[in-house]
């Protein structure tokens, strides 16, 4: 098995080349594909519709058609070799209206439908497509704030209802679960990891 610390692809999910690039190595360095996970994603600036096209473009890009680019180019490794898990990081904004912005959470309701549709369309061919949806988790992510925008002023009382913030290693547990024969009965899941923030 390969040493997987000295395996990368540095670059932009959202530049195509960058895409084709991480399914080679992986195919190259694996000698296939039976998981894919999709968790690279960016904040908006948790803004309204009315704010720039260029910040909807770019959340769009890298949350949503990135992610369907990766699943695109591993299909056919997967279908190969007989089936395979993806597992998609959708958010708690995948679930219901958000305190990000509007481009933010209408990229992670389109993955929840993307994996929900993926689900159906290749489970007879061995193939599970699940999704986490996070609350607040500690990463490194970064939100940088417009003037006058919506979401800050409503984010803190909501963070306070999820009770807590969770590690990142809580989400990889959650993922690596979904991933697992473990899970081998769940298939078009959105696996809320929040603490029980839905159930306030």
């Amino acid at each position: 098995m390969p040493d997987s610390s000295k395996f990368h692809v540095i670059g932009d999910l959202s530049d195509p080349r960058v895409v084709d690039e991480v399914v080679e190595t992986a195919v190259e360095t694996f000698g296939g594909m039976d998981v894919l996970v999709n968790n690279a994603g960016i904040m908006d600036h948790m803004s309204a519709v009315a704010d720039t096209d260029d910040e909807w473009d770019r959340v769009i890009r890298v949350n949503l058609t990135a992610p369907f680019l990766l699943t695109r180019a591993a299909l056919p490794h997967m279908l190969s070799a007989g089936g395979g898990s993806i597992v998609f990081t959708a958010s708690e904004a995948a679930l219901r209206g958000s305190t990000a912005g509007a481009a933010y959470t209408a990229s992670k309701h389109g993955i929840a439908g993307l994996a929900k549709s993926l689900a159906v369309l290749y489970r007879s061919q061995g193939i599970r497509t699940n999704a986490v949806a996070p609350g607040p988790t500690a990463t490194n992510i970064r939100i940088e704030t417009r003037a006058k925008a919506h979401g800050p002023r409503l984010i803190g009382p909501c963070i306070g209802l999820s009770g807590k913030v969770a590690e990142p290693e809580e989400q990889a547990a959650a993922i690596a679960f979904l991933a697992s024969d473990a899970a081998r009965n769940i298939n078009g899941a959105v696996l809320p990891v929040d603490h029980g923030w839905p159930a306030v």
